[in-house]
C-alpha cells in the first residue's frame, strides 16, 4: 500500500472506515496467500490433430490428440461449442435448461480431414487441428476461432472425459487458464462486453472481464460494474453474437480490421479472449440484429417487465436528511406541475447503514410517508446492499449466522469485509438456501411501504485501502452445491443476489410485477430486472458515457437501464444538467440522482430557464408513456432493447455502424442528444428513408447526414415517415400520432397496452398507414375500426 491509497480511503469513507479498510486489505492479502493454490510452472497445450468423431443430437463430439470439442446446434439456431468435455450446464446464464438440439443438424466429414456440422441456419466447420469456422448456411464466413491454447501446471496428468460423457470436469475445468483467438471480416465492428463508457463501439484495446466498484465511470477501458463476455459483431457478412460462458476473471483484446481497398491486403478483425480458469465454452447466435437479440433472450431468459410507473420519472438522492425533506421534494414536484412516479431512498435512511432497518429518529413512520406519497401517485424505492453488519444481537446478522448464510474462508470462518455499516459479512447467494433466506428479508421493505428496490455495491464491494475492493479470492462459495471459490463466484454474485430479490418480491407480493434494478450483474441479469450506470462522473464525458452504457447494455440483452442524471460525483452546470435531463427523458430508466456532496438534482435548483426546459422534456416523456409501455412489452417478448443503435435495421450501412451520438427509440423515433457544451445545432446521421423533425415537421431523406437545430429548449428528435405512434392524449387516453409515409410507401404502428402492474397479458394491436388523396389513413389489417383517436401530424 502507498500513501496515496491510504489518503484516498480516508477521504472517501472517513478515518474510522479508512483504518478498517487498511486492515481488511491486509486480511484479504493474507487469506489469499494461504488459501489459493501456489503458482507452479506451467506448460502450454493445444488440441493436436483430429482422431475421431462421434455424432450426437444437433452435432457431435470431435476428438483430438489432447482435447475434445463438443458442437451442438440448438433448435433455434444457436451454436454451442465446448472444449475439454465442457457442456452447456451448469451455467448461471441459461434461463431454465439447455435448449433442445436441432435434430436435423448432421455431423459430416469435411474435405480437409476435419468435420462439419450442417444445419438449416448455421454451418460449423472444424479443421483437423481444431480451428472452428462459423458460417452462414450459404458458406459466408462470420467468425473463425483458432485452435485454443491452455496453460496447465506441469506434472498433472489430465484425464480425457470418456466417450459420450456429458458435462465438464468441474468449476475449474482441467485446472488451466486458456486463450482463444478469433478472426472476423475486415469491416466488422465490435459492441457489447456489458457496456463500456467509451463505447458503444469497442475500439482497439484490452477490456477486463471483472465487475469492479466503486469509482466513477469515465471514458477509459477500466472494468465497470457490469461486465459480460458477450460480444455483438456487426459486418457486411452478417451480425452475430458470441458469448463465452465463463465467469472467471479474464480479458478481451480487440483489434478492428482494415480493408485493402482492392489491393488484396485486407487485415481481418481480431479478438483474443483470455480467462484465468474454468471451462472453455461459448455460444454463437447469428442473423439480423433483432433475430440475434431474440435468440439471446430465448437462451438466457426474457427481460423482466417493469411496472408501468417505473417508466416515468424517478428522483433520488444520497443524502435525504429526514422525512420532512422527502416530503418537501415531493411537494416541489407537485407544486410545479412536474410528473414524478417514484422517490428513491439511499442507505442513509437506514439505522447505522444496516440493511433492512430504518433510522427511526429521522424516519419515524415510513409506512405513513409511503402511503401519503402513493396517494399522490409517487412510489418509494429502497436501496439494498448485500453487506450485513457483523454485529451480534441484530436480527439480520443473527438469523444469517444461524443459517450459515455468509461467505466463509478456506478454514470455515466467516469472511469479514468493510462496508458503510462497518465490519461486515456477505451472504453467499450462490447457495439456494441462502437465496431463500435472503428473499424473505424483503418483507421488511414491503412493510415499510417500499414498492421496489435497487441493489448497490453488489460486485461485491468491500472497502480496501489497496488491492481489489472485493472479497478474498480464496473465499468459499456453494456454487449450487458444486463448491468453488470467489474467482468463479465474483462476477455472478450480483446476478444471484438479483435472483434472490426478484424471487422474494414475487413470492411476497405475487399480484404485482417486481421492480428491481442493480448496479452490477452478469449475463442473464435481465431475467430479474434492469441496471443503472453506477457512479458516472459528472461532466460532458460522463454524459456521453451514459448513452454508451445504455446502448451497450441493451445489446447484451439488458433493455431497462439508465444513468444518474447530472452524474453522481459532482455539481453539473445548468447547461450540462439540462442536456442530461433531456437525454434521460428518452431512456428507459429516467432517474435524477447524485451523491450528498454533489449538490441538488431537482430541476428548479438550476434556475428558471432550466426549469422551463426540463418541464417540457418531462411533459414529452409523459406524452410518450404509451410508446414506452409498448417498447417494454416488446423487450419482454422479443429481447429487443428500447434504445437501439441507429444501424439496428441497416447493419450493412457502414456509416451508421460508426455513429455513436444518436440512437433509435424503438423503430419510430431517432433521438440525437446534445453531448457537448455550447452546441445549438448538430449533425445527425439518418438511416434510409424519410424522417420528420418532430419540432418543425420538416422532412429529411436518408441515408445521409443532415444538420438540425438543437436550441437549449430541446434536443433533436426525428420520427420515421409512416409511423403511427401511441401517445397520451390531452385527456389521458391513448391516441395514435400519425406521420405521413412517403409517396408510394406504407407505414405501420404497434400498440401493446399495459393491463396493469400484475401479470395480465395484452395482445399486440397492429396498424397500417396508407396515403389516400395525399393524406395518411390508419387502419387495421383485418378491417376492424382503429379503436383509438387519431391525430395526424404534418
Amino acid at each position: 500500500m502507498d500513501a496515496r491509497g491510504l489518503v484516498r480511503s480516508v477521504r472517501v469513507v472517513g478515518a474510522a472506515r479508512g483504518a478498517r479498510a487498511v486492515r481488511s486489505a491486509w486480511r484479504r492479502r493474507r487469506a489469499d496467500a494461504a488459501g489459493l493454490p501456489r503458482q507452479r510452472a506451467e506448460r502450454a497445450r493445444v488440441p493436436g490433430r483430429v482422431k475421431s468423431a462421434e455424432p450426437q443430437p444437433g452435432g457431435g463430439v470431435i476428438r483430438f490428440e489432447r482435447s475434445s470439442l463438443r458442437v451442438r446446434v440448438a433448435a433455434g439456431g444457436a451454436v454451442f461449442c465446448g472444449w475439454d468435455g465442457a457442456g452447456p450446464e451448469p451455467s448461471y446464464a441459461l434461463a431454465h435448461q439447455v435448449p433442445a438440439a436441432d435434430t436435423r443438424a448432421q455431423l459430416e466429414p469435411d474435405k480437409d480431414g476435419g468435420w462439419r456440422v450442417v444445419s438449416e441456419r448455421m454451418l460449423v466447420t472444424v479443421s483437423r487441428h481444431g480451428a472452428v469456422d462459423i458460417r452462414t448456411p450459404g458458406g459466408v464466413l462470420l467468425r473463425r476461432e483458432m485452435p485454443p491454447r491452455w496453460w496447465e501446471p506441469e506434472g498433472e496428468e489430465r484425464q480425457e472425459p470418456p466417450e459420450g460423457e456429458e458435462g465438464h470436469e468441474g468449476p475449474e475445468g482441467p485446472g488451466a487458464r486458456w486463450l482463444v483467438r478469433s478472426e472476423v471480416t475486415p469491416d466488422a465492428r465490435f459492441f457489447g462486453l456489458g457496456g463500456r463508457p467509451g463505447g458503444p463501439r469497442l475500439r482497439d484495446g484490452t477490456y477486463r472481464l471483472w465487475n469492479t466498484g466503486p469509482g466513477p465511470s469515465g471514458t477509459d477501458r477500466v472494468p465497470v460494474y457490469v461486465t459480460m463476455p458477450v460480444q455483438l459483431v456487426v459486418a457486411d457478412a452478417g451480425t452475430h453474437l458470441v458469448f463465452h460462458d465463463n465467469s472467471w476473471d479474464g480479458e478481451v483484446t480487440l483489434r478492428e480490421g482494415r480493408e485493402g481497398g482492392g489491393s488484396g491486403h485486407d487485415r481481418p478483425g481480431r479478438c483474443a479472449v483470455r480467462v484465468s480458469g474454468g471451462p472453455l465454452r461459448y455460444w454463437v447466435i447469428a442473423g439480423a440484429p433483432a433475430r440475434v437479440l431474440y435468440g439471446w433472450a430465448s437462451l438466457t431468459g426474457a427481460p423482466a417487465l417493469p411496472p408501468r410507473w417505473a417508466l416515468g420519472h424517478q428522483h433520488g438522492r444520497w443524502g435525504f436528511r429526514d422525512e420532512a425533506e422527502v416530503r418537501r421534494v415531493a411537494a416541489g414536484y407537485r407544486e410545479r406541475g412536474l410528473a414524478l412516479k417514484a422517490l428513491h431512498l439511499d442507505i442513509d435512511h437506514l439505522d447505522g447503514h444496516r440493511v433492512f432497518t430504518v433510522d427511526r429518529g429521522r424516519f419515524p413512520d415510513l409506512p405513513r410517508l409511503a402511503a401519503e406519497l402513493r396517494g399522490e401517485g409517487v412510489r418509494m424505492v429502497s436501496a439494498v446492499d448485500p453487506a450485513v453488519k457483523a454485529e451480534r444481537g441484530t436480527a439480520v446478522y443473527d438469523s444469517g449466522s444461524a443459517a450459515g448464510a455468509f461467505v466463509r474462508d478456506a478454514r470455515g470462518r466467516e469472511v469479514r469485509g468493510v462496508a458503510w455499516a462497518g465490519e461486515a459479512v456477505f451472504p453467499d447467494f450462490t447457495d439456494p438456501l441462502v437465496r431463500k433466506w435472503w428473499s424473505g428479508l424483503y418483507a421488511e421493505r414491503l412493510a415499510q411501504g417500499f414498492s421496489g428496490v435497487w441493489h448497490g455495491r453488489n460486485e461485491p464491494t468491500s472497502f480496501a485501502a489497496f488491492g481489489d475492493p472485493t472479497l478474498p479470492l480464496s473465499s468459499r462459495h456453494a456454487l449450487e452445491g458444486r463448491g468453488g471459490d470467489h474467482r468463479e463466484a465474483h462476477n455472478v454474485y450480483a446476478l444471484t443476489m438479483a435472483r434472490a430479490g426478484h424471487e422474494g418480491l414475487r413470492e411476497l407480493r405475487p399480484q404485482e410485477r417486481p421492480f428491481l434494478f442493480s448496479r452490477s450483474g452478469w449475463a442473464g441479469m435481465q431475467r430479474y430486472g434492469g441496471s443503472w450506470s453506477g457512479e458516472v462522473a459528472t461532466g460532458w464525458a460522463g454524459l456521453r458515457a451514459s448513452l454508451s452504457l445504455v446502448l451497450g447494455m441493451g445489446l447484451c440483452g439488458v433493455p431497462y437501464s439508465g444513468p444518474d442524471i447530472g452524474g453522481f460525483t459532482g455539481t453539473p452546470s445548468p447547461e450540462l444538467y439540462l442536456r442530461w435531463f433531456q437525454l434521460g427523458a428518452y431512456l428507459p430508466l429516467f432517474r435524477t440522482f447524485g451523491a450528498k456532496w454533489a449538490g441538488r438534482r431537482e430541476p428548479w435548483e438550476f434556475g428558471p430557464e432550466v426549469l422551463e426546459h426540463c418541464t417540457a422534456a418531462l411533459a414529452e416523456r409523459e406524452r410518450l408513456l404509451p410508446y414506452f409501455v409498448t417498447l417494454a412489452q416488446l423487450a419482454h417478448r422479443t429481447g429487443a432493447p428500447y434504445v437501439r443503435p441507429v444501424w439496428w435495421q441497416h447493419p450493412r450501412d457502414r456509416a451508421l455502424r460508426d455513429c455513436e451520438d444518436a440512437f433509435l427509440l424503438g423503430d419510430a423515433l431517432l433521438v440525437a442528444p446534445v453531448l457537448e457544451e455550447g452546441v445549438r445545432r448538430r449533425a445527425v446521421r439518418l438511416p434510409r428513408g424519410r424522417w420528420y423533425d418532430t419540432a418543425t415537421g420538416r422532412a429529411y431523406e436518408g441515408p445521409g447526414t443532415v444538420h438540425v437545430e438543437a436550441p437549449l429548449s430541446r434536443i433533436p428528435v426525428l420520427v420515421r415517415a409512416g409511423a403511427a405512434l401511441p401517445v397520451r392524449g390531452d385527456g389521458g387516453e391513448t391516441e395514435l400520432e400519425v406521420w405521413a409515409p412517403a409517396a408510394g410507401r406504407t407505414g405501420s404502428g404497434l400498440v401493446i397496452a399495459d393491463a396493469g402492474d400484475g401479470w395480465e397479458r395484452s395482445e399486440p394491436e397492429r396498424f397500417t398507414v396508407l396515403l389516400r388523396g395525399g393524406k395518411p389513413v390508419v387502419g387495421r389489417g383485418n378491417g376492424e375500426p382503429v379503436g383509438y383517436p387519431v391525430r395526424v401530424r404534418t
